[in-house]
């Protein structure tokens, strides 16, 4: 009957296919150890696991997976009984996190039981309010989200169990989805956006079925708590291909339901190369290993917005520094609405912008006050990209360069060399002052005229 039931509601199911990992280049060893330590206790407890998902994907697609995720057959509270130190989290889909310590602190697995195939309560628009009936592995691949991801990796046997050919699609470069894309979005409208964070990041080409329902279920993404929201924008903006990631959002039109003002961002020149070089930064920076700050990359995003908003409150009278803290304010509240930004990244995103205006201030101890700043170095790095992009002073970004960077002395002088400059132009602007046009009577070569000569 399940498998009736399964056949009739997902594509594609096919048979269930076992492949050597070893034949599409996937070892043992190149599984991450703690991932392995979790399928072989639970195997050896007598239950069924897999390394599933994102980790079999990558290795498929030459990539090294920084998340390991296993599925086993095991409940919640028998993965639970198995690892003492775990953790049950989650209401709407209760999953265990196997902590291990190092040196270098806390790295979770996440162990997830094999979803069933029966009715989960919906909301009006369908959307999947919880998911807690467990099942075979068979279920469990028939309810996760694209074929690519429905890999079941056995690191013992060295075998890899595909259910719906999601090996074929990987070496076609497609995306597709497992099921009806209607159903499976109104289940969960986030997909629409995994989608597009999936290809952008692989380098895949969604499936004409499963692109196509996006543009008419996208209002769906309304019904989305905003915390969700800025955790699926999250994982754009660090997928690697944040850049790729942002244009497909928008070409997708699913950026209204997201960040609306990516509209406006993306279609003037200017804020468009500004945002693509903050963007590209940050996934140089991934690649290199190295952190990237959210505050950061959210100061980027929206910094534009604020800055033509500022502009317009110092055109009707503000003063400039009240008008860029309104300017900040009136943009934040309208991201508000559809991304909630936690109150750490917020702040920094602030601060970030906060410096802008006071890196132009350097005379006196105002520079050296600057250097103790907390936020210096990303308001720094901030200026930097202004000034690459044409947005900023040049000439204002090398002096901070300088001045971070050389001795007391130097610094004395480049502060001083500031306040000579500023009495030159001052006194070039004196000296420039037109004298008052003479009388009519004068310019005639009057009685005025003849005396003064």
């Amino acid at each position: 009957m399940i498998r009736k039931l399964i056949g009739k509601v997902f594509r594609r199911p096919g048979k269930q296919k076992v492949l050597h990992a070893k034949h599409l280049g996937i070892r043992r060893e190149m599984l991450h150890s703690n991932a392995l330590k979790v399928c072989d206790k639970l195997q050896d407890a007598g239950f069924d696991a897999y390394i599933v998902g994102g980790a079999v994907r990558d290795l498929l697609l030459g990539k090294q997976p920084k998340d390991f995720d296993v599925a086993t057959s095991a409940t919640p509270e028998q993965v639970r009984h198995v690892f003492h130190r775990s953790r049950i989290i989650g209401r709407r889909f209760r999953i265990v996190h196997v902590p291990f310590y190092d040196r270098d602190g806390e790295e979770v697995i996440e162990v997830t039981t094999f979803r069933g195939a029966s009715d989960a309560p919906t909301d009006e628009a369908g959307r999947i309010l919880r998911d807690n009936v467990y099942g075979s592995i068979e279920e469990d691949a028939a309810r996760r989200d694209f074929t690519v991801n429905a890999l079941y990796y056995d690191p013992n046997a060295e075998q890899i169990l595909d259910f719906h050919h999601g090996v074929d699609d990987i070496e076609a470069k497609r995306l597709v989805m497992i099921g009806d894309p209607v159903q499976r979005y109104r289940e969960d409208p986030v997909r629409m956006l995994r989608a597009v964070r999936l290809a952008s990041k692989l380098g895949l080409t969604i499936a004409p079925a499963t692109r196509k329902p996006m543009a008419e279920l996208a209002d769906l993404l309304e019904n989305i708590p905003s915390a969700r929201i800025f955790d699926e924008m999250m994982k754009l903006l660090l997928s690697g291909k944040a850049w790729a990631c942002m244009k497909a959002l928008r070409d997708e039109k699913l950026h209204k339901h997201v960040l609306p003002l990516l509209d406006r961002l993306l279609s003037r020149p200017e804020s468009s190369a500004f945002l693509q070089k903050a963007l590209e930064t940050t996934d140089a920076r991934l690649a290199e290993d190295k952190p990237v700050s959210a505050g950061f990359l959210f100061a980027a995003l929206l910094w534009q917005e604020v800055e033509l908003r500022w502009k317009k409150n110092e055109a009707a009278g503000e003063h400039a520094m009240p008008a860029l803290v309104n300017a900040m304010n009136q943009v934040e509240a309208q991201v508000e609405k559809k991304l909630s930004i936690p109150n750490r990244y917020s702040a920094a995103m602030k601060e970030i912008w906060l410096l802008q205006p006071r890196f132009e201030q350097r005379t006196g101890m105002r520079a050296h006050r600057m250097l103790e700043q907390a936020r210096f170095r990303a308001g720094y790095d901030f200026l930097v990209l202004r000034a690459e992009c044409g947005l900023a002073d040049k000439a204002l970004a090398d002096w901070w360069t300088q001045f971070q960077y050389c001795d007391a002395d130097t610094r004395s002088a480049m502060i001083a060399g500031l306040g000579k400059a500023a009495a030159g132009a001052a006194d070039k602007k004196r000296r420039r002052k037109p004298r008052r046009k003479p009388s009519g009577d004068a310019a005639g070569g009057g009685e005025q005229g003849g005396s003064a000569a």
